[in-house]
């Protein structure tokens, strides 16, 4: 096959959500597999509701997932005369005609078709009047009345609508402004695009898409609509099911490469594989294995993804990135090889940089106040000698080494002849004040002797 042409056309009338985030990646995925083209569109032309702040959040969003563009942005609010060149086309063609019908008559039609339980559609009363343009008209598309628009989907099978079922849809409003189903196609075909990947929603409008190709005398694209993504409660996604946008997901602390995986699995799969890096996605990503069901929105899911990416990426490449999240929570540190040996202790527990941080925080800041239950449990009279040995003998260690004070604690505990977890949670809850945390003498290793001496010290004065 032709490389191919691949876009994904968003509108800038809110921030980039999830939903927005697979139908590009399911693009950008199709044109890398195929060695195609992958370009990027803006859908600008809701002049009222579309804002530069949200077309900011697009580009960063995209920019973030990794997902590259080779061509674009292009915009169709500067495409403008291109759309008017051909609406004058469809007119001349006698496929278009223009309707100078009132606005509230039209509400007035559709309200009282809405009251009887019909289907909203324009009664066709300037079909026939042959108006030339002028002020306050609209260009509307002359619909076929008879026969069938199908078309055969790439992810859905055979899909047909019988042509008395749709309307004759406005192409340019009376202010000059295209409407969308006429400026996709023209879009679509003066970018030669061949494939239009997009969601299931928008299944309803193709045929009228497909009708506006056929009167242009164009070669269709190929279409793919993806299922929807619901909610765990298979209500369709909404903000309660998580965070609103793509790049509240990078302020929680996830990672790219996790969220690029989670998405590609949203809808698509490749044998029982769940984990998948960015070249693999590219090898085995192909439209049949795109699935017909909604796909589930599952946060669990998502975290368990992030949390192996942490794990696999290479402490020096998290060391910056958590201590911005350190920063955000008060904590100012430089990345340093400490900071990294903190990383390492830390990710095999955090599932999102923000919990790597939070989980940080003993490292940099007292533990108080200890965890109640557990200091009742265990910074009890009875261990506080105990604390004082450890105390004693780590200020005569030969090398503050995790070797040596592994070492140290065999000894103390079989001199105490106390249990080793009753020692080890009550130093734990001394150095971290939780009974949960990286390995104890790997803390203690990086916390250094002044540090833990000083917390052991503060530990025996709450044993009571």
């Amino acid at each position: 096959m032709a490389a191919p042409r691949t876009r994904f056309s968003p509108s800038p009338t809110g921030y980039f959500h999830i939903g927005g985030a697979r139908t590009a990646l399911f693009n950008w995925l199709y044109a890398r597999h195929y060695q195609g083209t992958f370009i990027l569109r803006i859908e600008d032309t809701d002049m009222e509701r579309s804002q530069k702040l949200y077309e900011d959040d697009i580009l960063a969003s995209l920019q973030w997932l990794g997902l590259d563009w080779d061509e674009g942005p292009y915009r169709q609010s500067q495409r403008l005369d291109t759309y008017e060149f051909y609406a004058r086309e469809l007119f001349n063609r006698g496929a278009a005609y223009y309707c100078d019908c009132p606005p509230e008559v039209l509400e007035q039609q559709r309200q009282e078709a809405l009251a009887k339980k019909e289907k909203p559609r324009y009664n066709g009363r300037c079909r026939e009047r042959r108006l030339a343009s002028g002020p306050d008209r609209a260009l509307r598309f002359r619909c076929p009345r008879q026969g069938v628009t199908h078309w055969h989907d790439l992810t859905k099978g055979p899909i047909a609508f019988d042509n008395a079922e749709l309307d004759d849809l406005v192409l340019v409003r009376a202010d000059g402004v295209p409407t969308y189903n006429f400026a996709v196609v023209v879009d679509d075909i003066t970018m030669n695009i061949s494939h239009v990947i997009r969601g299931d929603d928008h299944v309803p409008n193709t045929p009228r898409q497909i009708l506006i190709y056929e009167a242009l005398g164009a070669t269709l694209p190929q279409f793919a609509h993806i299922p929807m993504i619901l909610g765990p409660d298979r209500a369709k996604l909404s903000k309660r099911h998580g965070a609103p946008s793509v790049m509240d997901y990078k302020k929680m602390g996830y990672l790219p490469d996790a969220m690029v995986n989670f998405l590609a699995r949203l809808g698509w799969s490749h044998g029982d594989q769940e984990i998948f890096s960015r070249e693999e996605l590219i090898r085995f990503f192909t439209l049949e294995h795109v699935g017909k069901a909604a796909s589930i929105f599952d946060t669990e899911k998502l975290s368990w993804l992030n949390g192996h990416y942490l794990r696999e990426t290479p402490a020096g490449k998290l060391a910056p990135l958590l201590r911005e999240f350190l920063a955000q929570i008060g904590i100012q540190t430089e990345v340093s090889e400490r900071l990294l040996k903190i990383v390492r202790t830390l990710q095999p527990r955090a599932h999102t940089l923000a919990d790597m941080a939070e989980q940080a925080r003993f490292y940099f800041q007292s533990p108080r106040p200890y965890e109640e239950k557990a200091a009742a449990k265990f910074l009890t009279p009875a261990i506080k000698p105990v604390l004082q040995t450890i105390s004693q003998r780590l200020a005569q260690l030969p090398a503050w080494t995790e070797t040596e004070i592994n070492a140290l604690f065999q000894e103390v505990q079989k001199d105490s002849d106390r249990k080793m977890k009753e020692i080890a949670q009550a130093v734990r809850l001394a150095l971290t004040g939780r009974t949960a945390s990286p390995g104890l003498y790997e803390i203690m290793e990086i916390l250094g002797p002044e540090e833990v001496q000083r917390r052991l010290q503060t530990a025996m004065e709450a044993c009571r």
